[in-house]
């Protein structure tokens, strides 16, 4: 896969038919709202001391009931609570745990979305035309289970550290880097919303932005910089991590895609055969300028 300062314009154009397919994506004002307020300060890594710059939570509404109502988000939710906080606990997957992830990718693997992202990695000899076989190549990615902490059993997988998040030794946050966990840990008290992060004040976010790079606190530990898609359906982070993950060998991948009007770099981690980590941070918006 190309790495470099240039746009990857192949994967964003692939991207974008995959936007265009999002059948599934929220609206920002109408579905759900944020409240961006201010912006976040600078944070060491390992300290657990943020100014708070936004007093009121980052999701001031979102519809619940839509959300419920729609399969791959409603399967999404139910696998949330499945999991370990802590890196250095194993994770035991129950047959019930096991039966809601294949749910799950059942209904993400019936949208358009990922019909299209398969379509194409079929084309790039990435995956088998087979739908079962590329079931249980999407499964082992996000779901095998793998040890992230030297200490224990297996105590980690894909699905877990990018959308769930997790703690190390109680005392980082990793992972994290999905918008509907941030909003019921946030609804819960858990997770608290310090500000936005920008690099200056041309590129201050607004509140109908699909990419969010922020600042926040779970369970009192501090997430320096984080970043998520806001508002996108389960369907099109997993379909866009896991082209991502497959059209490279490498330990970390870094590549730039403008898709709609933002212009993104996209990071994946891999551990092994299966996702260690993945995640966008915004460069910039069209309406904005750089």
């Amino acid at each position: 896969m190309a790495r470099g300062q240039g746009t990857n314009q192949e994967l964003s154009d692939v991207l974008n038919e995959l936007w265009k397919l999002d059948v599934n994506r929220m609206k920002p004002g109408k579905d759900y709202k944020i409240n961006l307020q201010g912006k976040a300060g600078f944070v060491s890594e390992g300290s657990n001391n943020a100014r708070d710059s936004s007093r009121a939570p980052l999701f001031s509404y979102v519809n619940e009931n839509k959300l419920k109502s729609i399969a791959t988000y409603a399967y999404f939710i139910n696998l949330l609570d499945n999991y370990e906080m802590s890196t250095g606990v194993a994770e035991q997957v129950t047959k019930e745990e096991f039966q809601e992830n294949n749910l799950f990718l059942d209904a993400i693997l019936m949208t358009e979305v990922m019909k299209c992202a398969h379509r194409y990695l079929v084309r790039k000899g990435r995956a088998q035309s087979d739908p079962a076989q590329f079931k249980r190549q999407i499964y082992d990615i996000w779901f095998k289970l793998y040890r992230r902490d030297k200490s224990g059993g297996e105590d980690s997988c894909g699905f877990e550290h990018v959308f769930v998040g997790e703690t190390k030794q109680g005392k980082e946050i990793m992972g994290l880097h999905n918008w509907i966990q941030f909003y019921h840990q946030e609804k819960n008290n858990h997770v608290d919303y310090k500000g936005y992060k920008a690099r200056n004040n041309k590129d201050t976010p607004d509140e109908d932005d699909h990419v969010l790079n922020l600042q926040f606190s779970w369970n009192g530990l501090v997430k320096p910089v984080g970043s998520c898609f806001i508002g996108i359906s389960p369907e099109f982070e997993v379909a866009l991590f896991t082209i991502i993950f497959l059209l490279s060998d490498e330990c970390v991948t870094k590549v730039k895609v403008k898709v709609d009007e933002y212009l993104l770099e996209i990071v994946v981690y891999r551990f092994g055969k299966s996702i260690g980590t993945s995640y966008p941070k915004m460069i910039s918006s069209n309406n904005r300028g750089v």
